[in-house]
């Protein structure tokens, strides 16, 4: 068991850099699935979840190569194009995998994917979608057999904009004859910067960013070189440990139009933030005002980060409600947190946070990805001593946080 042990009250402060984005580069590597040939990738995070996609991309025949922070992919001798299974249950993310198989070789094998536990995620859409563009898709004892003979281009309406299900449609189409045209599809950034990845690569695909994305097929790709988008959500989750420790940080490699929502409510809960090109800098104020949160769909308040406010507001002036209007289970951390002092409260979709002028630390465990950063924020802030286990699913998401944190002043060590 991996566990994060950390000697809460310092005060974070000074300049860290933001990693490239994990929800960008999840997409862009299965990707290079298409060119059928060499990638190369800048920016990449070291984390778990791309060390997997790597295994996957390997198991299927490719090579990659890791040096100075520079990725080479060399997808030209794949000749598998079935997702091991025991890879596919330990992240949902793979499954954007099948659209780069179907999109280059009309044939992709796959199981229900893993990951997290923060509610129910189907991949319905996805299949929907592959089905209207000419595939066939046979499910059969948890397995997934998707075939076709042609893709072709056509008008597919999602009943939800979909984040994964817009990316696969897209890979399955780069190489389609005809025009794909996606409505109702999730417009957050690293649908843009997929659509750049492709574009560089020699695909045509325009309106990722709105509701409507039009991938016109085109017969081959070349060889392409990247540098993906910085981690939103990261840069979000250092704001608020920074805000909740009464710190003063100033964050580079970052993209402030990307995190709209949360500058915002970051300064409404009384944060002074000063964005400049490429940098965010975020004086805290002495105690933090309770706030209300919606998540939404991009553009709206992203619900990767509802956790690691509702742990923020914890010691809040007054009581803060967050609405949860994405997934039904992600306030399972919320009972780890309430060991720690809080007084959080769930009814429905609704999370009620009456402010607490202490948390105290304890042993705690993550129980997803985000709801462990959570956990991290109240262990910073926390009386005494907190220790948090199952911190592997925060390691699929964030890279050094260990290093990073220490370099921003905090006591914190990794066991």
């Amino acid at each position: 068991m991996t566990s994060y042990i950390i000697e809460g009250g310092k005060r974070l402060e000074g300049t860290i850099k933001i990693s490239g984005s994990k929800n960008s580069s999840l997409p862009i590597i299965a990707a290079t699935i298409l060119n059928a040939g060499k990638s190369t990738l800048y920016n990449v995070p070291n984390i778990q979840d791309t060390q997997m996609m790597f295994k996957i991309l390997e198991s299927l025949g490719a090579k990659v190569e890791k040096k100075n922070g520079k990725i080479k992919i060399d997808s030209s001798k794949i000749e598998h194009f079935e997702i091991p299974q025991d890879l596919m249950h330990k992240m949902r993310s793979s499954v954007i995998l099948a659209g780069g198989l179907i999109g280059k070789y009309k044939t992709a094998t796959f199981s229900y994917p893993g990951g997290c536990d923060i509610g129910s995620r189907p991949i319905d859409l996805h299949l929907k979608g592959f089905e209207k563009l000419g595939i066939t898709v046979n499910q059969s004892h948890g397995n997934i057999v998707c075939t076709s003979e042609k893709i072709k281009g056509e008008k597919i309406n999602l009943d939800f904009p979909s984040v994964g299900a817009t990316e696969n449609i897209i890979l399955a189409s780069v190489l389609a004859e005809g025009t794909t045209i996606i409505t109702n599809a999730a417009r957050e950034p690293e649908i843009i910067d997929l659509q750049n990845f492709l574009n560089r690569m020699g695909a045509k695909v325009t309106g990722a960013g709105t509701d409507e994305v039009h991938i016109e097929g085109v017969k081959k790709l070349k060889d392409v070189s990247y540098n993906i988008m910085p981690d939103r959500i990261e840069t979000g989750s250092f704001l608020c440990w920074a805000a909740a420790t009464r710190g003063n940080v100033i964050l580079e490699n970052v993209n402030a139009n990307h995190i709209t929502p949360i500058i915002s409510k970051l300064e409404e809960a009384d944060c002074k933030i000063e964005i400049e090109k490429d940098k965010i800098k975020l004086i805290a104020p002495k105690k933090l005002k309770a706030i209300d949160i919606k998540t939404m769909p991009y553009p709206g308040f992203p619900t990767d980060m509802q956790s690691v406010f509702a742990s923020m507001l914890t010691t809040a002036k007054g009581t803060s409600i967050i609405i949860e209007n994405i997934f039904e289970n992600r306030f399972k951390y919320t009972q780890e947190l309430n060991k720690m002092g809080s007084k959080i409260t769930i009814e429905g979709k609704s999370a009620i946070i009456r402010g607490v002028r202490k948390l105290y630390g304890t042993n705690v465990k993550a129980t997803d990805l985000r709801g462990g950063a959570a956990l991290v924020l109240a262990g910073l802030i926390a009386k005494g001593k907190t220790q948090i286990d199952n911190i592997e699913y925060i390691l699929r998401g964030y890279e050094n946080l260990d290093k990073k944190l220490i370099e921003l002043g905090a006591s914190i060590k990794l066991i």
